[in-house]
Order: structure tokens, then sequence, then C-alpha cells
């Protein structure tokens, strides 16, 4: 997965596949691991005007070719990404 891809194909838990766009991507020396933030294309507003966004950690394939995405194992990993999305939305706000 590429810095300059912007949309993935995630496949959910139905085997459906569905294209999303990549909002962030980061690496964590503390986990060892690459995350990716990503919503769907075409994903609705809620009443407050946000997405649902979703996270995974993947492995950067050698060849450029996509890379694997991976589930969050761990309340320390979910705690890490929250941080990384406050401090994005903290940005969005001072803009």
């Amino acid at each position: 997965m590429s810095e300059q891809q912007h949309q993935i194909t995630v496949v959910d838990e139905n085997g459906n596949e569905q294209l999303c766009e990549i909002l962030h991507t980061f690496d964590s020396e503390e986990f060892g691991k690459s995350y990716v933030l990503y919503s769907l294309v075409g994903a609705e507003e809620d009443a407050e005007g946000a997405v649902e966004i979703f996270a995974s950690s993947f492995v950067p394939a050698e060849n450029g070719e996509d890379g694997e995405l991976e589930p969050i194992e761990t309340e320390a990993e979910w705690d890490l990404i929250e941080s990384v999305l406050n401090a994005i939305e903290d940005e969005l706000g001072e803009e």
C-alpha cells in the first residue's frame, strides 16, 4: 500500500468487496506495525457530519502491490489509534 494510493478494496465479513478511501497511514515503532485509517467510499454522514472510520494494521508488500490488512489486536493499539485520530481532528479544527 503506497502513500500515493488513495483507495483500497476491503473484503467484509460477508465476503463483499467494499471500496474504501484511505484517510491516513502511520507507523508505530512501539508495536512494529503500520496502520491505515479508512472510510467507505460514498459513506453518508451522520447527523453530526461524521462518517464511520475503520482502522487496520497492514504489512506493506515488498513489490509495491497492496499489503495485507490485519485486525487491530490489542486495547493498547486501539488507544494509539484513538490518539492519532484525536490529533488529526485537532489539526483539522485549527485550519
